[in-house]
C-alpha cells in the first residue's frame, strides 16, 4: 500500500501543494477525534467540520473512513522504520551513539504523535488484513533494526535479552497518553533516563 505524507512529514521546499496540505490536515484531526473518540464515535461529517470543508467534501481526497485510518496507522509505521534506518545510517560505526538517537527519535514520536499510539491500541483489527499485515511487518523491521543495535553494543546479551529490552522500551515509551501532563523537556528527560536504564540493564548497570 503506497501512503501519502502523515500528518506529521515535514514538507518539501516549493513541492506542496493545496490539495497535500488539506490531506494532512484531514489525517491530523481524524486521528485527534479517532482518539478521543473512538473509530466509530467519529462521522466524516465532523471530520470535514474539523478542517472547515463539507463531510462530501471528503471524498475527493479518501473514499472513507477505512481509508483514513489505514493511511494514519501504515503511514506511522513506515515513518518510524524509515527515519530509524536513517537515524543508523548517519551514526553507523558508534552503537551507542546509534541507539541514543533511536531512543531520541522515537521520544519525538510517542509525545508528538499520541493519537497514533491511541489509534494503534484501540483500532489496530479494524483495518483489512491487507494493512494490518503491512503494519505488523513495518513493526517486525523497525524492532529488527533495534535489536542489532542493541546487540552489538551488548555483544553478550542474547537475542531474546535484547529483543524483549526494545519490547519493554517501546511499552515504557509508548505508555505516554496515559501519563500526567508534563513539560515537554521534562517528559523527555524521563522518557531517556527510562529507555537507557531498560538497556543499562543488559549489562547489569
Amino acid at each position: 500500500m503506497t501512503t501519502s505524507p502523515t500528518p506529521t512529514t515535514t514538507p518539501q521546499a516549493g513541492g506542496r501543494t493545496a490539495a497535500t496540505t488539506r490531506r494532512e490536515q484531514i489525517l491530523r484531526e481524524a486521528a485527534r477525534l479517532f482518539a478521543e473518540r473512538g473509530f466509530h464515535g467519529v462521522g466524516v461529517d465532523e471530520i470535514g467540520a474539523a478542517v472547515g470543508i463539507s463531510g462530501p467534501g471528503l471524498y475527493r481526497h479518501f473514499p472513507g473512513k477505512d481509508a483514513m485510518l489505514a493511511e494514519l496507522l501504515v503511514g506511522i509505521s513506515e515513518r518510524l522504520l524509515t527515519g530509524g534506518r536513517i537515524r543508523v545510517g548517519e551514526t553507523a560505526g558508534d552503537p551507542e551513539a546509534v541507539l541514543a538517537s533511536l531512543v531520541d527519535g522515537h521520544i519525538d514520536f510517542a509525545l508528538d504523535d499520541r493519537p497514533l499510539i491511541t489509534l494503534h491500541d484501540r483500532e489496530l483489527d479494524r483495518l483489512k488484513d491487507e494493512d494490518r499485515k503491512r503494519v505488523r511487518q513495518l513493526q517486525r523491521q523497525y524492532v529488527e533494526l533495534w535489536v542489532a543495535v542493541v546487540r552489538e553494543l551488548y555483544p553478550d546479551s542474547s537475542e531474546s535479552e535484547a529483543r524483549t529490552a526494545v519490547h519493554a522500551v517501546f511499552g515504557l515509551l509508548n505508555s505516554t497518553p496515559h501519563l500526567a501532563a508534563l513539560g515537554r523537556q521534562s517528559m523527555e528527560e524521563l522518557l531517556r533516563r527510562l529507555a537507557h536504564g531498560a538497556f543499562g540493564a543488559l549489562a547489569g548497570e
